[in-house]
This record gives C-alpha cells, sequence and structure tokens, in this order.
C-alpha cells in the first residue's frame, strides 16, 4: 500500500472530459457573491463553449501537458471553467483563494512552478471592498517562472490598473488572443494515475485524473444518492478539497452553487435563503458554520420553506452531538444529516453519509464503500468502543499519485506510513461505537491545527514566528479543544531574548500576531488564536 498503487494501468480518460459530458440547455452553475449578489445562471451548453474559450487561449500561450495552471480567485465560475481547460490540456491545476495572504500563495505554488496565473482586481467581503491587485503584484513577484498574468474583472467598476504587474492582460484580452476561429473543444487522454490537481501546502499533494473522478462518483452517485433534480451547495473556498469535491458533481448533470463571500451577511439566514431561492437539495457548510447558528439561536425552520431540501452534509471538524439536535429541531426535521470525514490528502472521504442506514447523533454513519477505515491502538490493535487511530488497511483509487518534488517517495512515505508500516495512518482520532458501527471523530493526533475547521499546520505559524529570530529564542504553537463544545483554538508560546525583554521597543507581541493574520490566516481574526 506504500508504494503508491496503480489502478486501470490501460485505461486513458481525462477528468474535464467526463465532466462536460452534457451540452444542453440546462442549468450547470449556479453563482452569486457579495460582489454580485444577483444569481447568474450558466447552462451546461454555456460552459462547453466557456471551457473551449479558455482552452484555446491557454493554448495559444503555449499551456501543454503537465504544464501547471493556477488560480487566485474567489469562489466563481471562472476558476471552474479555468480548472476544466486546463485539465482538458493534461496540464494540472492549482488554487489559491482570493482571501490568502501572500505568504499563503506563495507558499502555495512556489514549488510548483505554474507558467500562468489568473487572479481578479478585488473581493468583497462582509460588505466591504478588498483590493487583490497589491496582492496579486507581490505575489508574481516571488514566482519567477509565470510567462503571464490574467486579471478578471470581478468586482465591476474596481479598478483594473495592471500597469504595475509584469505580464498582465485583462481576461478579455487574452480570450481574444487565439482569434475567432477556435476549434472545438477536445481533451488530452491521459493515464489513470496522470496529475490532475496538486493541493495544500507544503506537501503539494497531487492527485491524479481517474481517482479523482471514480471516488467522487462514487460519493456523489452512490453515497449521497444523487438523482435527477438535484442541486448541491457546499459553502467552500477553491483552496479546500471541498471544491473539487463539489465541481465533480457536474459530471452526473447536477447542477452546483457557487457562492463567495460572508455567509452571514447581510443576517445569519443568508445561505438558507440561498437555498429557498434556488431550490437547493444538498446543502454542505462546515461544523462551526452550524455551530454559530446554534451558538446565536438561528431557527431556519420558522424563517425558510426548505421544502426541496432533503440532506445536510458537515465537515472540516467534528460535528457536536448536541448540534445534531439543534439540525434536527431548528432547520429541517426530515432531512438526512451527514457528518462527512476524510480530507485534503486522499481528496475524498473515508466516512459520511449513507442514506440506507439510520442517524444517530454525534456520529458518522458508516466507512464510505472500498474504504477499508479502522481505529488502531497506539500498538497497533483494532479497537470497537475506544478511542484511537483512523487508519485505512487497504489501497483506495483516490490516494495521492505522489508529493511534488518527492522523487523516491520518502515525504510520501513519512507523511502516511511511518507509524503502521504498510498502513495509512490519517493522523485522526476516532471510536469506532460497538453496537451502531458509527464513527466518532474526536480530533487531530498530528501537528494539524484547526481553528473554526479552517485547517493549517503549525509549521506555518513557525515559518512567520522564524522572522523574529533576534527576539524569539524559541516557539510552541498547539491547539486546544474543549471537551464540551468541540471547539479548538491555537495558541502560541513566545520565549523571547532576555536582551529585547531588557530594551524600551513595542512589545513584538501584537506585531506577530497581526503578521500570522495578515500573512497567513487573512479574514481569519478572532479569539481561537491566542499568543
Amino acid at each position: 500500500m506504500d508504494e503508491i498503487p496503480r489502478w486501470f494501468l490501460d485505461a486513458r480518460l481525462n477528468y474535464a472530459e467526463n465532466l462536460l459530458r452534457f451540452n444542453d440547455n440546462r442549468t450547470a452553475i449556479y453563482a452569486v457573491s457579495e460582489a454580485n449578489p444577483t444569481v447568474k445562471k450558466l447552462t451546461f451548453a454555456e460552459l462547453n463553449d466557456s471551457v473551449r474559450r479558455y482552452r484555446a487561449a491557454l493554448k495559444h500561450v503555449g499551456v501543454t501537458i503537465g504544464d501547471r495552471v493556477v488560480v487566485y480567485l474567489p469562489n466563481c465560475p471562472e476558476a471552474l471553467i479555468i480548472c476544466l481547460a486546463t485539465t482538458s490540456l493534461g496540464a494540472i491545476f492549482s488554487a489559491a483563494s482570493a482571501d490568502f495572504g501572500v505568504l499563503g500563495v506563495t507558499e502555495r505554488f512556489s514549488q510548483i512552478e505554474p507558467k500562468i496565473i489568473f487572479g481578479c482586481n478585488a473581493v468583497v467581503y462582509n460588505r466591504k471592498t478588498h483590493d487583490a491587485l497589491t496582492k496579486l503584484k507581490d505575489s508574481v513577484a516571488v514566482l519567477p517562472t509565470l510567462k503571464h498574468v490574467v486579471v478578471i474583472p470581478f468586482v465591476p467598476d474596481y479598478s483594473m490598473d495592471l500597469s504595475g504587474i509584469p505580464n498582465s492582460v485583462a481576461v478579455q484580452d487574452f480570450l481574444a488572443m487565439p482569434g475567432e476561429n477556435i476549434a472545438p473543444l477536445e481533451f488530452e487522454q491521459v493515464p489513470f494515475h496522470h496529475p490532475l490537481f496538486i493541493i495544500s501546502a507544503p506537501k503539494c499533494i497531487v492527485h491524479g485524473h481517474g481517482g479523482t473522478l471514480i471516488t467522487h462518483l462514487k460519493e456523489h452517485k452512490l453515497q449521497s444518492n444523487m438523482k435527477d433534480g438535484d442541486i448541491l451547495f457546499y459553502f467552500t473556498a477553491v483552496s479546500w478539497m471541498m471544491w473539487n469535491w463539489l465541481i465533480s458533481s457536474i459530471a452526473l448533470g447536477t447542477p452546483i452553487v457557487l457562492y463567495d463571500g460572508s455567509p452571514i451577511i447581510p443576517d445569519y439566514y443568508r445561505l438558507w435563503d440561498l437555498a429557498d431561492e434556488i431550490g437547493i437539495t444538498i446543502f454542505g457548510c462546515s461544523a462551526r458554520y452550524l455551530t454559530t447558528l446554534e451558538e446565536h439561536q438561528i431557527s431556519p425552520r420558522t424563517h425558510n420553506k426548505l421544502d426541496k431540501l432533503h440532506t445536510i452534509l458537515s465537515t472540516g471538524s467534528p460535528l457536536h452531538s448536541r448540534i445534531f439536535d439543534y439540525v434536527y429541531q431548528e432547520i429541517k426535521a426530515n432531512v438526512l444529516l451527514g457528518s462527512i470525514t476524510g480530507g485534503t490528502d486522499i481528496i475524498a472521504c473515508f466516512a459520511g453519509v449513507n442514506p440506507t442506514l439510520s442517524v444517530h447523533r454525534g456520529e458518522i454513519q458508516s466507512p464510505h464503500l472500498a474504504m477499508a477505515i479502522e481505529c488502531w491502538s497506539e500498538e497497533g490493535i483494532k479497537l470497537e468502543g475506544d478511542s484511537g487511530e483512523l487508519v485505512c488497511v487497504k489501497p483506495f483509487p483516490s490516494m495521492p499519485v505522489h508529493f511534488w518534488n518527492d522523487p523516491d517517495g520518502g515525504k510520501y512515505r513519512r507523511a502516511y506510513f511511518d507509524k503502521f508500516p504498510g498502513i495509512w495512518n490519517h493522523s485522526d482520532f476516532c471510536l469506532v461505537h460497538p453496537v451502531t458501527r458509527g464513527i466518532v471523530m474526536l480530533g487531530r493526533s498530528d501537528g494539524t491545527l484547526n481553528p473554526n475547521g479552517i485547517r493549517f499546520g503549525s509549521a506555518e505559524i513557525y515559518s512567520i514566528v522564524g522572522q523574529f529570530k533576534g527576539e524569539v529564542l524559541d516557539s510552541l504553537c498547539v491547539a486546544q479543544r474543549n471537551p464540551e463544545s468541540g471547539n479548538e483554538r491555537v495558541i502560541l508560546f513566545l520565549k523571547v531574548s532576555e536582551t529585547k525583554k531588557r530594551e524600551k521597543k513595542p512589545n513584538i507581541f501584537p506585531l506577530l500576531k497581526c503578521i500570522i493574520f495578515d500573512e497567513l490566516m487573512n479574514r481569519k481574526k478572532d479569539k481561537n488564536c491566542v499568543i
């Protein structure tokens, strides 16, 4: 299993071709944002044509199989279109959310040496317009392999002054480069394990065309029971693997909803109002979002109709038992609440929703099909009714095909197979209920930090602390979990030099905290990060 198994060696396919198998006038995408609050619809035919135009432009500037194309964008149709145009060529797609700071962008993209980046002029969040061109310019300056910088006017009537960004072009001019005679849409046929996505720094996990596609279709069609008439929404950013998971559902002809902006502006009912307006049937969000609604005593059951809604999915962190009660009491009684778990490492779920089983409060219903997961003790003994490590004892198609810049696979093996040789260790604590067989997630068992369901590594914090070498002698970044609420906060301990303590200079704590928020977490400022 630790030798990275290869599946369907003689198969040739293309992820984008499967997602674009429908080419009719049914709605494929509903898009709405704070910047563009009116719901925009894109049909399957329009989606196909847009991908054709972007593909032609990418090919015109020399993008070919194996090249890296990246986006620094909000959750908008253009991100999906660029993804499909890129992967149709056999090139590799990677994404950073528009709310990332410059450090977060460069750490994600510098290792993979992209040829082209797509950015935007600005974004709107919490009723405030945030300039994106300055961050794009600063990011481009430290990505020397870029040949082209394409800018999308995401916020209407906001500046599109690109004079300070080298090799930049507005998207309408980029799309005009191939001329008017654009070839029909074609798809590079690649091996099952050919690189599709690169996600997450610093690992730079590479996922393949076939494994991603077959696993997502299993989860959408079989586990989530998607049918004709369903509309799928997941509140996510393009940098989270749930975005990749979301977009794959259009291969089934299932329309998706792309939302960008605050989920609680103008009020806490924003997303539920959207569910009524569009007719969302499957509603996905983070556990933290549901907890926030519960804490503020929000009752969509009394405020909204939600007559089309039949499934609510939750992930990002464990879903506390009382939130199960809240969902059924205050959102909708006759809904399937599916807590799901998996992650970036597998771009999929190990366990989650199962329409054939009952829901038990605080539990994930069952392992997903073909996921041989177990709960193990530190000694490698299978456990039931006791907490232990979540492991997978057999190979599965959505295992990463490799890590970027890891030619001998050493980083890959150390990440998952060091603790239990030959067995995938997911670094999650869990418990398997001895009667229901449901799975209770208890949090991370490694150095991953997860405040408000937003995961990042302690190493990312340490890289920022390292900028203060003369002032900070040592540091320790840890997570503190509240056993009652299930919430987590991050605490950073610092050992400051005696010299700096004696000097009459401004305290470094506020400065360090400001850099962490601005460079890494951006708008994630809250009480869950303590220095």
